[in-house]
């Protein structure tokens, strides 16, 4: 049996504009997905997920005529199984590296979550990592040809450290950096009890008004650069405040503390797509007493989320 491993994700900084080439500053966290496989002697690959709590959430089989097959086009606007999303990774991982199917009969394949499913830690980006590692090709390539995206949730997948991440047309720029804030005991991440659909918060993004996009793109690289250096908590939530007041200028959509938390003495940031997941909060583990009596209950330190 052979097991491969990926981190999941946070995006700190860039949401939305690192599609756009904005320096962003990725977190993987501590939390992942595995893949294992076996090779045996029944034809086809029979798949089993399991999530954070042993329970099987995908079990299906499939005939390896299916997986020759060209992938199949999927339309970002139409709901599908997730089965029918699997059978495409695999056909497209198939396509990028045939041999490998060729070299068995057929497969077990058992994978892991350690996280809830609708945590948003990258259920999909450490699937595509896997499955990429096991076809041994590029994950990026996969990711484009599948779920599409920057790719920064693949980069963190793959590394053990923060990065800074940039979407260039000729190519990702990964850089290892240290982000490891004097203040981190007072850095949470808390979830807001509901799933953000990656493709729609693409979508919706697309849909805005690009003015001033490229000026704002250098503002929040140079805001990455600042969350890198900055030693001081007040500094970083000056930081957290004027990265929101951008974001949400060019999204049209409001900030997560004005519209939920208003009357928080700390600092918000959303995380990714805006709307669900993550977000990030300053402050005292007895300030968030705020968060509990709304219902908020997952709420995990920095050093226990953060790799």
């Amino acid at each position: 049996m052979t097991t491969f491993r990926s981190n999941g994700k946070l995006l700190i900084t860039g949401e939305y504009v690192v599609l756009d080439g904005a320096v962003s500053l990725a977190l993987p966290t501590k939390y992942g997905q595995s893949l294992n496989v076996e090779k045996v002697p029944r034809s086809g690959i029979q798949w089993t997920a399991y999530d954070n709590e042993d329970k099987i959430w995908l079990n299906v089989f499939f005939e390896l005529e299916e997986l020759i097959l060209k992938p199949a086009v999927i339309n970002a606007e139409t709901s599908i199984s997730e089965e029918t999303y699997l059978l495409k990774i695999l056909q497209t991982a198939n396509s990028l590296n045939p041999s490998l199917l060729q070299q068995a009969i057929g497969f077990n394949v058992i994978t892991k979550l350690e996280f809830p499913k609708n945590w948003g830690l990258g259920t999909s980006s450490t699937l595509i990592n896997n499955i990429a590692q096991w076809f041994i090709i590029d994950a990026y390539k996969l990711l484009q040809l599948t779920f599409g995206g920057s790719g920064y949730d693949i980069a963190a997948a793959q590394h053990n450290n923060a990065i800074t991440y940039e979407l260039t047309k000729e190519k990702s720029n990964v850089l290892n950096v240290d982000f490891n804030p004097q203040f981190k005991e007072e850095l949470f991440f808390i979830h807001l009890n509901q799933k953000q659909n990656s493709r729609d918060s693409i979508q919706h993004y697309r849909n805005q008004s690009k003015v001033e996009l490229q000026n704002n793109i250098t503002k929040i690289s140079g805001l990455t650069s600042k969350f890198l250096t900055c030693e001081s908590l007040k500094e970083f939530e000056l930081l957290i405040e004027i990265h929101e007041s951008i974001i949400s200028k060019i999204i049209n959509t409001p900030k997560v503390k004005s519209a939920l938390f208003p009357d928080f003495s700390g600092a918000i940031k959303s995380l990714g797509g805006w709307g669900g997941d993550f977000i990030l909060v300053t402050g005292k583990d007895s300030d968030l007493d705020y968060f509990r009596e709304k219902g908020y209950d997952t709420i995990i330190p920095f050093s226990e989320m953060v790799l």
